[in-house]
């Protein structure tokens, strides 16, 4: 059981990127989906959140209109399409799954990095 994150990377202010993370060993439907973030000397802050039902959104007021988080339950992965990236979007980005009906789960991928740098 594992979730894996794809496409970080160095990008210039106001450049894009595609997180992706794909979930092996679970199906991701029963799950609500969040993107966090973690950037040296700081906490891990919750960046975007997709629910497992409705799939709707949220996100951190510093992201907002500026990232996407969207879901593919076929697939069993999420995006999360980053744009206007600026240096304060620098951090190792993660993954996580909650299942928050019995029998409950959360799950973290290890991370990809972010750095947003001219």
């Amino acid at each position: 059981v594992q979730l894996v994150e794809s496409g970080g990377g160095l990008v210039q202010p106001g450049g894009s990127l595609r997180l992706s993370c794909a979930a092996s060993g679970f199906t991701l439907r029963s799950y609500d989906m969040s993107w966090y973030r973690q950037a040296p000397g700081k906490e891990r802050e919750l960046v975007a959140h997709i629910s497992s039902g409705s799939g709707s959104t949220n996100y951190a007021d510093s992201v907002k209109g500026r990232f996407t988080m969207s879901r593919d339950n076929a697939r069993d992965t999420v995006h999360l399409q980053m744009n206007n990236l600026n240096v304060d979007d620098t951090a190792v980005y993660y993954c996580n799954a909650e299942r928050q009906m019995w029998p409950l789960r959360d799950y973290w991928g290890q991370g990809t990095q972010v750095t947003v740098s001219s």
